[in-house]
Parts: structure tokens; sequence; C-alpha cells
């Protein structure tokens, strides 16, 4: 039992740390860059994702003995595509700017690599609860990978964060960071706003975290013959 849980454990992290589908295996980059406009369409962004990922995970791992190798992806297609199906006609009644603002992108989760490629590699081939773990890792993990990158655009693109203006049912109220009509200044950059500044920040995301691992690896590299070295001395003595 304690094996288990350490294992579900790993599992659900990985898909946050070690294997986030944005970050590290530069996975669903098209949504990332189109929907990170905004904190909020990023978050509903996540959100759907997850949905989706979590309810085809688990069908797909339910009837995984049942579908035939021949048919594997369209049936995997399928399942996906009906859950799409789903959030997008709740998101359209129920969070209509959400709905407008994400656009053709939450139709577009049915062929988003990291849906598909979690059903191939890991639902069809793992018990429920695994699948379940698996989906909601992965999920959150893109969910922050896009809040990140949101969160720098909106930030120096207009100055400000704001809530409520897709998520209707709070109310709209924005704090002033790099802009304030209020007092007068505005230290924003528009282009963040577009899509070259999406590719901007998405470099610049991945250069640090590229940094921050070559770092860890020198460091690692360094004790490892540090330790070689003392070894050695301590044999000669």
């Amino acid at each position: 039992m304690a094996e288990e849980k350490i294992n579900q454990k790993k599992n659900f992290l990985k898909g946050i740390f070690a294997e986030n589908p944005l970050l590290v295996s530069l996975l669903g980059t098209c949504p990332a860059l189109a929907t990170t406009k905004s904190v909020e369409a990023a978050i509903g962004m996540g959100i759907l994702f997850t949905i989706v990922l979590l309810c085809s995970n688990v069908i797909i791992s339910l009837l995984r003995k049942l579908i035939p190798d021949e048919i594997r992806t369209p049936a995997y297609i399928v399942v996906i595509a009906t859950f799409v199906t789903i959030v997008k006609m709740i998101s359209q009644a129920f969070l209509p700017e959400l709905y407008s603002t994400l656009g053709v992108f939450i139709s577009l989760i049915v062929v988003n690599c990291i849906v598909l490629g979690r059903a191939e590699s890991f639902a069809s081939k793992n018990d429920v609860k695994s699948s379940f773990v698996d989906a909601i890792g992965m999920g959150i993990g893109y969910t922050l990978a896009l809040l990140l990158i949101a969160f720098i655009r909106e930030l120096f693109g207009t100055g400000m964060i704001t809530f409520g203006k897709i998520f209707t049912f709070i109310p709209l109220f924005r704090i002033p960071i790099l802009k304030n009509p209020t007092i007068g200044y505005d230290y924003s950059i528009s282009i963040f706003q577009f899509p070259s500044g999406a590719f901007i920040v998405f470099g610049l995301v991945l250069a640090i975290i590229a940094a921050i691992n070559n770092n860890k690896k020198n460091n690692e590299i360094a004790r490892k013959k540090a330790e070689a070295k003392l070894k050695k001395e301590k044999g000669a003595n």
C-alpha cells in the first residue's frame, strides 16, 4: 500500500514538474500561445483541458481491453471529441465570454497531442486510478504553465491583471501594477499582447528553465567529481 501511494505521488508530480507537457515536452504549444493573453483566459483553457483529459483518460482506461488495436486511435479520438463537445456546449451556455475568447481552440482540444498522447501512452496501458492521477497531474502542470505565460503577457502587455472580464459571475476588478490611469503612469509594452510577444515570453521561460536544469547538472557533475577525487585521495593514503 505504501509503495502504491509513492508511485501514485510520483505519477501525479511528474506532470507538474519532470514531464510538464508544455514546458518540458513542448506539447500543446499552439493553444498555449494563442490563449494566454490574459490570466482569466489561461485559467479557463486549463480547466477545460483538464476536464477533457481527465474524462477521456478514465473512459479509455475502462475500455482499454475492449478496444481492438486496429481501431485504437480512431476510438480514442471519438472519446475525446465527445467530451470536447460536452465541454464546448457547457461553456457556450454558462460561460459565453470564455467561449468567445477561446474560440476555435476549445474544439482543437480534440487533436491536442497531450490528450491523445496520454490516452495512447498511459491510459490504454494502466488502470483507472493511475490514469485518473496521471490526468490530474498533467492537467495541473499544463494549467500552471499557461498561467505563468499569461501572467507575464498580461502584466507587461496591459500593465495590470484583470478579473471578472471573462468570468462574469465575479465582480470586475483590476490590479494595477505597471499601469495606473488614476495616478497617470504606464509602463506597459503592448507587444506582449500580440503573437510575437507570446513567442518572446515562451522562449524566455524555456531559456530560464534550461539554464536552471543545466546549472543543476553541472553542480551534480562537480559533486561527483569531488567525491571521486576524495575517494582516490583516501585510497592513495
